[in-house]
């Protein structure tokens, strides 16, 4: 039986309501939901009579159109699908349907081998294999990749009927980095799939460069009245020419990449190329070295990737460093995993020596992010202040810092020593060779406030930039754990701390301090870059001299869990957020 447009129209209509469990549908909101997709896809807008839909239902429910819909009223008024899994797009091929495409596999089979078919040899046998199961009801031969939580594959019909017809849409489009979605004219030329993944080139207007879009970005397609630009033939067809993906920059040359395959893997690289334009150049000892001539891209650095450790990039050398950075960035995920069972022991050890070291907080890509930041703001300054080695109130100052210093390892380690601490000092420090001076044997006993006030137990006010340090009573620098982030190797020849462990239970006058530095011994405690040395403030602690030309460069933080007494206010009070 034939089934003209409309009745398809109102059929589909129809089985998308039913499909949605969470409204009740009446016979009246059916029809008003097939007079509105008729408007919008047909341009009809005399409406859908009470009859025609009723007659739809019936249609639906017999074997006519081969759907048997399991369509039921519910409280003699609802209508909906006792199947809740059932749709008429999942219904299974006729044997007429599978008659007919028999006759289209034929007829496609015997183009084997003729140039022009090559790209349907897979295709067909993906065909063959879905009349077999159809028909014998048994378990697929051919396994495809598919992908079936992937959004955007509806608009792959509308995207393809508007590229055919030369239409233009409007679209309602969201990017990842965009915080809100966007609707525009775009005028679509092609559809690209890479990877099961699929996308959309186009312009927003003709003197616009080539845009392309992720259609699992798509919010809603619609028609438009405009007209569609023409495209010149030439620039879509040889847009991805020059790449590994998706990824193109337009105007940028390709450049020659050079790869060294090992052995074992060469022969997956050779049955299968990277690119098309890929050229065996030599072999060696080690293996396979193969040539591209292809952009720099995400893509090619995700393919490089997935060989791992069998794969060595020669060449170019922008590229060679991109990748070793990634494969290092990568080995730190690995390598900056905390310990837990050491690090729980953490706050009893503090407790006991005052003092405690441990490598690999931070990620090689965090430490350089930091590195920016505070070489960016001190370039600023400096050439407004002279030379800048010390930034008080840190992340105040640069705010962006935060997201990296507080990290998960270093919230975790926080959280095992007392879960209610929060920050009360920031400050960053580095110290060239030709500055770092020796410093005598102390205590650190000063905080730093908001406001002067006078209140008991507080002593030695003085005046730092736009707040006050003072030295509070044995009950609060007790409770301070100070941790210093080691942005450099701190080494006994590039300033590293000596500190004379368990001498953090109390204050100690000037007398008590040189008995106690004449009568122990210290220990140097040496950090590797993005390392932290963890202590006690009242932890004795001296600078020893520097004998190498390296910098050291220092994070200082303070924490604490107790307020301050008499209206007294940190500082640069921060809560520190418990890793999840």
């Amino acid at each position: 039986m034939p089934v003209n447009r409309n009745a398809l129209v109102r059929y589909k209509t129809i089985d998308n309501c039913l499909r949605n469990r969470y409204r009740l549908w009446t016979l009246e909101d059916l029809i008003d939901a097939c007079s509105e997709a008729l408007y919008e896809y047909e341009g009809i807008d005399k409406g859908v009579s009470r009859r025609t839909v009723q007659m739809d239902i019936q249609m639906m429910r017999s074997d006519k159109l081969g759907y048997h819909a399991p369509i039921i009223v519910k409280d003699k008024k609802y209508y909906t699908y006792e199947d809740p899994d059932y749709s008429i797009t999942n219904i299974p091929l006729t044997d007429q349907d599978l008659g007919k495409l028999t006759e289209v596999v034929d007829i496609l089979k015997q183009f084997k081998g003729f140039t022009h078919f090559q790209e349907l040899s897979g295709m067909v046998q993906k065909l063959e294999d879905k009349i077999h199961v159809s028909k014998t009801k048994e378990r697929p031969i051919i396994d495809i990749e598919k992908n079936e939580n992937l959004k955007g594959l509806e608009y792959i019909d509308p995207l393809y009927q508007a590229i055919s017809s030369k239409k233009c849409i409007e679209l309602t489009y969201q990017s990842f980095k965009a915080r809100s979605s966007n609707t525009f004219i775009f005028h679509p030329a092609l559809l690209k799939e890479f990877r099961n993944r699929w996308f959309v080139l186009g312009k927003k207007k003709s003197k616009d460069t080539f845009l392309l879009l992720a259609l699992d970005r798509i919010e809603e397609i619609n028609d438009s009245d405009k007209s569609c630009m023409p495209f010149d033939e030439a620039s879509i067809i040889n847009f991805f020419k020059d790449v590994v993906g998706v990824s193109v920059n337009s105007g940028e040359e390709p450049q020659e990449v050079m790869l060294l395959i090992e052995h074992s893997n060469a022969p997956y690289v050779l049955t299968k190329p990277i690119h098309h334009s890929q050229q065996m150049v030599e072999k060696n000892g080690q293996g396979v070295v193969i040539s591209l001539q292809v952009q720099h891209n995400f893509e090619l650095e995700r393919e490089i990737l997935g060989f791992g450790d069998y794969i060595k990039v020669i060449s170019p050398s922008r590229l060679r460093s991109r990748i070793k950075e990634r494969l290092a960035h990568a080995s730190d995920l690995y390598n900056t995993e905390l310990n837990k069972s050491r690090v729980k022991h953490f706050g009893r050890k503090l407790e006991a020596r005052g003092t405690v070291m441990t490598n690999h907080v931070y990620t090689r890509k965090e430490l350089s992010k930091m590195g920016s930041l505070l070489h960016h703001y001190k370039s600023i300054n400096e050439l407004e202040n002279g030379k800048v080695y010390a930034i008080r109130n840190l992340l105040n100052k640069i705010p962006e810092l935060k997201v990296f210093l507080l990290n998960r390892n270093l919230k975790t380690i926080l959280s095992n020593i007392d879960e209610n601490l929060f920050l009360t000092k920031a400050l960053f420090f580095n110290k060239p060779p030709q500055s770092n001076w020796y410093v005598t044997w102390h205590q650190d006993k000063t905080i730093n406030v908001v406001e002067k006030t006078e209140v008991d137990g507080f002593s030695g006010w003085t005046k730092k930039e736009d707040h006050y340090g003072v030295v509070p009573p044995e009950e609060i620098l007790l409770n301070t754990v100070t941790v210093r982030v080691h942005l450099d190797d701190a080494t006994e020849e590039n300033g590293a701390l000596k500190v004379l462990a368990g001498s953090h239970n109390k204050i100690l006058n000037d007398h008590e301090i040189e008995l106690v530095t004449g009568n122990s011994i210290a220990s140097t405690v040496e950090v590797m870059s993005g390392g932290i040395h963890i202590m006690k403030p009242l932890l004795l602690h001296a600078s020893s001299k520097t004998t190498n030309n390296r910098n050291r460069r220092v994070i200082h933080l303070e924490f604490n869990s107790k307020e301050l007494p008499g209206g007294l206010e940190w500082a640069e009070k921060s809560v520190v957020v418990h890793p999840d």
